[in-house]
């Protein structure tokens, strides 16, 4: 079943590069009593990803902030090396949007966002989307129809459901 508007977020562990190397990040303690977006792409340093989808937020990090969004969640079915690299190298890092690791796609599956692609080597992926989540309760979705595009589930269009 594919996560709703009002649906809460299932628990998750997923994985980020820390100062003393991998380490596992609660989802749902990350989200507590906050308002956050959570944007997944299928692949760091994929085209659509990199060359539209990760800039959208790096340039409105700030102005999502301005609206009240205490943090701003990356997720791709990637490893913590890839995602750390990949943050550092789009200005995500520096922009404070945390990169977070689904490594064996549980989050994703769990939440029905998963695809697979075997011609060009994305299986168990994440689908292209970004939510809103206020204390972990899904209040805003937008799912992009086909991984090669990003026209709903931009920076912008989360700037404006805000």
């Amino acid at each position: 079943m594919t996560i709703s508007v009002g649906d809460k977020l299932p628990a998750a562990s997923l994985g980020r590069l820390g100062a003393d190397g991998p380490e596992q990040v609660d989802l749902n303690a990350m989200v507590a009593g906050k308002k956050v977006v959570i944007f997944a792409v299928p692949g760091a340093y994929t085209p659509t990803c990199s060359s539209a989808h990760m800039p959208s937020f790096v340039k409105n990090a700030d102005k999502l902030r301005a609206k009240g969004v205490d943090e701003i969640i990356c997720v791709s079915v990637n490893d913590v090396f890839v995602m750390k690299s990949w943050g550092d190298d789009m200005g995500a890092t520096a922009a404070g949007i945390h990169n977070l690791a689904d490594g064996d796609s549980s989050f994703t599956k769990a939440i029905g966002m998963d695809f697979s692609a075997p011609p060009v080597g994305l299986i168990d992926r994440s689908k292209r989307y970004a939510m809103i989540v206020e204390d972990g309760t899904v209040t805003a979705l937008n799912a992009e129809e086909a991984p090669g595009v990003c026209d709903v589930s931009g920076g912008e269009n989360i700037l404006d459901l805000l």
